[in-house]
């Protein structure tokens, strides 16, 4: 079996019509289940993987073990170079890389790049913070003492990554893991083996061109079994889970167990509020990226949009002109802003979701329909509701968007509040005292809160993650790589006395 003439591109990509899905210790292998790729946008196989074996696994940390005790004592500017290198090597497969996101997931061909380039800008970020790792420095009580913090590699991080963005996330936790002194595990998404294959072989080609060991990124193509494994690992310290709640708090729990650590990345049930001193046009066009980009598929897409009584008509024509011109289809063809769900399953579940809001006589305004055709698409779809409305509490990942109306700045931010994610949420408006209300102790609840731009499309350089249900961890800039190592506080005696703290006497 050879590739489709469209998936010619693969093969500068390191891709075959089959391919072993496991790196471990360098090398290429897998003796688990061989399982499709499958391209959601005609349902039709791209390529074969064969995925990890529990064998394979333990193989590959014990490999990953060893080589972890080398990384650590490279010095962190070094590490740094490493990550340049791997920043390099996907410049020159940016656009390759970009489009298998776009085959394998579904999402369009400038999210592809943007995917992609996201995790080039995360190597730069990386390498300038492997020069700033600082602790640092606290005046003692005590005389002729000296107290300090030093930061010191955990040794391997567990990366547990998601379909909706297949290799970006690994970028954010494995560039800052790296640069730190950790060695990677990396079990990517079940449903895009190839982007897992194709970003491994990008980091392998450059640490086989230093002659470090292939086991310091150490990756896996396969399901729950190999997630259960690193969940349970006391091999490894930290575990970063990106994924449904559901999944997520199983995880923490089963770390937890061991006293690991663990950083989760989980579902959001994001708001836009639009005050009625908002500017409309921007409001809409926000809307409309931040509820049917990715086809609704990212952790950040707004599902509820809160509408000031008084602007309320107004913005919701303006939105579904907006929505009736959104040309759907190919990802890959230029000029789609409305690609496929990931997988039929998605599809399924968007058709149940459409019942759920039927039943419960909620208002259609635009969509709720499947679109006949071999891949996953559906309607971008618009429900007027109430927010009481249980529907409304969970995360249906599809493009749904929950119109509501409010009065009041209180009602709406308690509105905001009221559901168990807390991982986005924005305001349009122009009023200052708005503008710090919401960005304040009694404002949004979400880990980001955003004023006149979108739910989605976060920056590198700010600590991405929220609250509640979405599992408290940070990933990317600010101090986030402090997460992926561990504090010691060194106090040094130079004298020859030994004064205690708290001026205790003890003999």
């Amino acid at each position: 079996m050879g590739f489709a003439r469209e998936h010619e591109f693969l093969k500068e990509l390191g891709l075959g019509p089959r391919n072993p899905g496991c790196f471990v210790a360098g090398n290429w292998r897998g003796s688990g289940p061989t399982v499709s790729s499958v391209n959601p946008a005609n349902n039709k196989v791209i390529a074969k993987v064969t995925e990890a074996s529990i064998q394979d696994y333990e193989d590959g940390m014990r490999a990953c073990n060893e080589a972890a005790k080398l990384w650590m004592q490279i010095p962190a500017p070094k590490r740094g170079e490493i990550v340049r290198q791997i920043g390099e090597a996907l410049r020159t497969k940016l656009q390759h890389l970009g489009r298998l996101v776009s085959l394998e997931m579904g999402k369009i061909l400038p999210e592809g790049i943007g995917e992609v380039q996201e995790i080039i800008d995360m190597c730069d970020y990386a390498v300038g913070l492997s020069r700033q790792l600082n602790g640092s420095i606290i005046p003692s009580e005590r005389p002729n003492h000296m107290m300090m913090e030093m930061w010191n590699p955990l040794g391997i991080v567990g990366v547990i990554t998601a379909f909706n963005f297949p290799c970006a996330v690994l970028g954010w936790n494995a560039c800052i893991a790296l640069v730190c002194g950790n060695c990677v595990v990396w079990k990517g998404a079940p449903t895009t083996p190839l982007i897992t294959i194709a970003m491994t072989e990008i980091v392998a080609g450059v640490l086989a061109k230093n002659n470090l060991p292939g086991a310091i990124f150490t990756a896996f193509c396969g399901g729950a079994e190999i997630g259960q494994a690193i969940a349970e690992d006391t091999r490894i310290p930290l575990v970063s889970f990106t994924g449904s709640t559901k999944v997520g708090l199983m995880v923490q729990q089963t770390v937890n167990a061991r006293f690991g650590k663990c950083l989760l990345e989980l579902s959001g049930n994001n708001a836009i509020i639009v005050m009625d001193d908002a500017d409309i046009q921007l409001a809409a066009r926000s809307v409309l990226f931040a509820a049917v980009g990715t086809a609704g598929q990212r952790c950040t897409t707004c599902r509820r949009l809160l509408l000031h009584e008084s602007i309320y008509q107004t913005f919701l024509d303006q939105l579904i002109s907006v929505y009736k011109q959104v040309k759907i289809g190919d990802p890959l063809e230029k000029g789609t802003l409305l690609g496929p769900l990931h997988t039929r399953a998605s599809k399924e579940n968007f058709e149940k979701g459409i019942q759920t809001i039927k039943s419960q006589a909620w208002n259609i305004l635009i969509g709720g329909s499947v679109i006949e055709s071999e891949g996953n698409f559906v309607q971008p779809t618009v429900v007027k509701i109430s927010p009481n409305a249980s529907v409304v509490k969970e995360e249906l990942f599809a493009p749904v968007l929950y119109v509501m109306k409010f009065q009041t700045l209180k009602e709406a931010i308690e509105v905001n509040n009221s559901v168990p994610q807390g991982l986005s949420s924005s305001i349009f408006t122009r009023r200052p005292d708005i503008i710090f209300k919401w960005l304040g102790p009694l404002g949004s609840d979400c880990g980001i809160v955003n004023v006149n731009i979108p739910t989605n499309g976060a920056e590198i350089g700010g600590a991405f993650g929220g609250e509640k249900a979405t599992g408290g961890g940070r990933e990317a800039g600010s101090d986030s790589w402090k997460q992926y190592m561990r504090r010691s506080t060194c106090t040094i005696n130079y004298g020859s006395e030994l004064p205690l703290a708290q001026g205790i006497n003890f003999g």
